[in-house]
């Protein structure tokens, strides 16, 4: 299929409709991270990944991306230079070389109504959500989730659910008893922080959180399920591009099949 030249700004309009840079975190580094080349450079086809390591890369120069959108940020803290011989450093590098933008909407996408957290609820099941600190936007939801499920349920039940909707065939779990599930809070990637801002639930879910925070949910009498970190994210990217796709016709989106947790259960 051919795609209809778009120009970048068209493009970058409608990730910002998604998910509006603003909402980001302050100590975030979200937006067009890496620019194009050519200012005029007409975009056809968009790459989607969760981390842009150097195979994804790769991946998508062969898929011939005219931009690639990173979840997480290519550049995160300041820098002084880049070096070679870091290959964080050596995929940035490259992508200027190549002259194809790199946009990283992280925590934007987190906050915004319909983005990665709202979708992880959907792998919970049905109920009412909240943002555990609501913004005053309205085109934000706020920071973390919160959840009530309309009957209590299993454990068990919401891991299968979730396992399912996230598209994985193991989760971490910490079972407090055999407690009945009814409320939830979660949060994607790592959700530590912000769920220590969540009261008491039955339940929290998130990619991943330290020992001892564990251990003290679980003595609260609170289940945990860590999915990995991005493996609680990656499964919305197919979302995501769906909906760029919809809000500009002929534009060609795809998503990385390189792209994929680091941490694996053998």
């Amino acid at each position: 299929m051919t795609a209809a030249p778009l120009s970048l700004d068209r493009v970058l309009r409608a990730l910002e409709e998604i998910a509006p840079l603003a909402l980001a975190e302050s100590w975030d580094n979200v937006g067009l991270l890496v620019p194009p080349s050519d200012a005029s450079r007409s975009i056809g086809r968009v790459f989607f990944a969760i981390d842009l390591t150097e195979p994804v890369l790769a991946e998508a120069l062969s898929q011939k991306a005219d931009l690639i959108v990173a979840y997480h940020p290519v550049i995160f803290e300041g820098k002084k230079r880049f070096a070679p011989d870091r290959a964080a450093d050596r995929v940035v590098l490259a992508a200027i070389r190549a002259g194809v933008p790199v946009h990283c909407p992280h925590t934007s996408l987190d906050v915004a109504k319909g983005g990665i957290n709202d979708w992880l609820c959907e792998g919970i099941g049905e109920g009412t959500i909240a943002p555990l600190e609501p913004r005053l936007d309205d085109k934000a939801a706020g920071v973390g989730r919160a959840m009530e499920l309309p009957v209590a349920e299993a454990l068990d039940v919401i891991v299968a659910r979730l396992k399912k909707h996230l598209g994985v065939e193991r989760l971490r779990v910490a079972r407090a008893g055999d407690n009945a599930v009814r409320s939830v809070a979660l949060c994607a990637g790592a959700g530590g922080a912000v769920l220590a801002k969540a009261g008491h639930v039955d339940l929290v879910v998130t990619g991943e959180m330290r020992h001892h925070d564990v251990l003290t949910r679980v003595a609260a009498g609170t289940h945990v399920i860590l999915a990995e970190h991005s493996s609680s994210e990656r499964g919305f990217l197919h979302v995501y591009a769906k909906r760029l796709a919809a809000l500009v016709p002929g534009l060609v989106t795809v998503v990385s099949e390189r792209d994929r947790e680091p941490l694996v259960s053998i």
